[in-house]
């Protein structure tokens, strides 16, 4: 027993010595030493001969060295002792192309190809050898050529990827759909490398050739999984009418599942497509196979319907939400359509009373902690409007007690600190968002930074915090949906405190209630100073992005769109929408997204 102890450390110590040398050989490589890699890799070599990567490094570091003879003696003597694998004629190959000598590299090319032919086997060692030089047309030949010998043999995943590098996105498409036809477990990796190409172009190359392959196979072979791929790209294009006809077609032919349906439905109406999205949820609400599902179509209905509603249709509406909660009752699974009919009443009414009664009642029900974190986090928020701060703050503390290490309890606590800064106890207000600057939610402590901020320049400039309190006053206005009055606080503002670090924060503000208002030239006119006055402040990328959409969606103007994002691409790389505006941008430009 201690002989096998002794000799299994032996082996131990061993094998750790030659990694460390293997890793100080790849850093003197790496470094370009090479003649001490080399010195390093010979050594370890003769008592590790059978080591793939000391070898490839030590064939490497002779080529490095323009010492391709010894480098071609060590792959042939590699080659003699495998059986003669024909990969390494690959590596022979790119040893005399490394020299130069083109007409060399190609006979030996051709020779392994041969030998993939004879021997069907090695083809996979032999296309990946190709892939390891960048010799893709090489690669492609090997991998058809091994499944035209034997069709057992499946390439189609090695070759869709290769395909795809070329730029042949016709074929990498075609392979895909191979793929997942043989075997759906591929459906989610091939959507995933189709993302990479498809836009929301849909006169994009690849969208056209993706879309043509598609309806071609589909008439040919008129399964479900060509309706569920050409809905998925229609939702890509942006174009949810397209995509619903195939939704229709899938639900039809397939096991009677609205589901997809209503995920279209949610989906247009995150795209603000809203008339899309609602002819999608009269549908599936005419299609409901049960009561639970007519509830949730229908209550996401008037939830779309909310956010389209002209004044003259609101009582309609508040109508709309009352007799759906009386067809199911007032219960726990009408809880979330009470919830939204509260703030309905509230924001949108101006019934806050009503809205807390509702509220209240709803408290009665046998309600699990998450439901009742949600009608106290929907009565704090009304309070808010109401200005009735500290009954407010008690909520949002029972919020936090009762979601203990939940996204919904770092929400309350965001609320608690914005709360304190209608009030204006900005000092309190701060410490809670400099604990929420760690977050585990992006968005709550992207928010919860820059409320700090806010808070932090307009103290120190200003003890007595004027500016600031006039500012906090303006956007709880906005809060309450009073944005005329929020828009003329922020005019007191830019008048009276004119140069102050408050400024660019009343411009932006005001420039998002404009938007609201549809007034597009005077929200663009305050997107301008901010770039013009404060290009190098914290809202200036946030100015450039919000005007880029503008020009986009509202004041139709691409061009400028276009020169906006490049300025957040090459100026703001720390931004939170560098992402986005660089994805648009080459939309913009025509770029095929990768």
């Amino acid at each position: 027993m201690r002989c096998f102890l002794f000799m299994l450390i032996f082996l131990l110590t061993g094998s750790i010595a030659v990694a460390q040398s293997e890793q100080l050989a790849r850093n003197f490589f790496d470094q370009g030493e090479y003649k001490k890699a080399l010195e390093i890799y010979k050594d370890i070599y003769e008592d590790n001969p059978s080591n793939p990567i000391i070898f490839n490094g030590l064939v490497s570091s002779y080529q490095q060295l323009e010492n391709f003879k010894a480098a071609e003696d060590l792959l042939r003597e590699r080659m003699n002792a495998s059986a003669n694998n024909p990969a390494i004629l690959i590596d022979i190959g790119h040893n005399y192309e490394l020299q130069q000598n083109l007409e060399r590299a190609e006979q030996f090319y051709q020779e392994a190809l041969q030998a993939g032919e004879s021997r069907p086997n090695y083809a996979y060692s032999i296309a990946r050898s190709f892939e390891k030089y960048s010799l893709l047309d090489y690669a492609v030949k090997a991998y058809e050529r091994a499944m035209e010998i034997n069709p057992a043999q499946n390439f189609n995943l090695q070759l869709a990827r290769i395909y795809g590098e070329q730029g042949n996105t016709e074929k990498m498409f075609s392979n895909y759909l191979d793929l997942i036809e043989d075997d759906t477990k591929f459906y989610s990796l091939a959507n995933r490398e189709f993302s990479r190409y498809i836009t929301d172009d849909p006169a994009t190359e690849a969208n056209i050739s993706f879309r043509k392959l598609l309806l071609k196979r589909s008439q040919e072979d008129p399964r479900l999984l060509y309706n569920q791929m050409l809905s998925w790209l229609f939702v890509q294009q942006q174009q949810y009418d397209k995509a619903f006809t195939q939704e229709r077609a899938i639900y039809k032919r397939g096991e009677k599942n609205l589901q997809g349906i209503l995920n279209l439905a949610l989906l247009a109406r995150e795209a603000k497509q809203f008339e899309e999205a609602q002819e999608i949820l009269t549908y599936a609400i005419e299609e409901s196979p049960s009561p639970a599902f007519n509830l949730q179509a229908r209550h996401l209905l008037l939830k779309l319907r909310t956010e389209t509603v002209t004044s003259a249709g609101l009582s309609e509406l508040e109508t709309e939400f009352e007799q759906l909660i009386g067809e199911y009752g007032v219960n726990n699974e009408t809880l979330e359509l009470q919830i939204d009919l509260a703030n309905f009443k509230a924001f949108r009414r101006d019934k806050k009373e009503a809205a807390i009664s509702l509220l209240d009642n709803a408290q009665e029900l046998q309600l699990s902690n998450f439901e009742k974190a949600k009608v106290k986090m929907a009565l704090a928020d009304i309070l808010v409007m109401q200005e009735k701060f500290n009954q407010a703050l008690i909520y949002y503390s029972q919020v936090q007690n009762l979601m203990k290490n939940d996204v919904m309890a770092q929400d309350a606590r965001f609320k608690v600190a914005k709360t304190s800064y209608y009030k204006g106890d900005f000092e309190w207000a701060k410490t809670q968002l400099d604990i929420l600057k760690k977050s585990t939610s992006q968005l709550i402590a992207n928010d919860a930074m820059e409320l700090s901020l806010l808070i932090n320049d307009n103290s120190q400039e200003d003890s007595t915090q004027t500016a600031l309190k006039k500012y906090a006053r303006a956007d709880l206005l906005a809060f309450q949906k009073r944005n005329s009055e929020a828009i003329s606080m922020l005019d007191t503002i830019l008048e009276m405190h004119k140069g102050e670090s408050i400024e660019d924060e009343a411009l932006y503000t005001q420039a998002r209630l404009f938007e609201e208002q549809a007034s597009y030239d005077k929200a663009e006119n305050n997107y301008l100073q901010i770039i013009q006055s404060y290009g190098d402040d914290i809202l200036a990328d946030n100015a450039h992005y919000y005007l880029a959409e503008l020009y986009i969606n509202k004041l139709e103007d691409p061009e400028k769109a276009k020169t906006l994002y490049e300025q957040i691409i090459f100026n703001f790389a720390n931004s939170i929408y560098f992402t986005d505006a660089r994805k648009k941008y080459r939309q913009l430009r025509g770029d095929i997204l990768e």
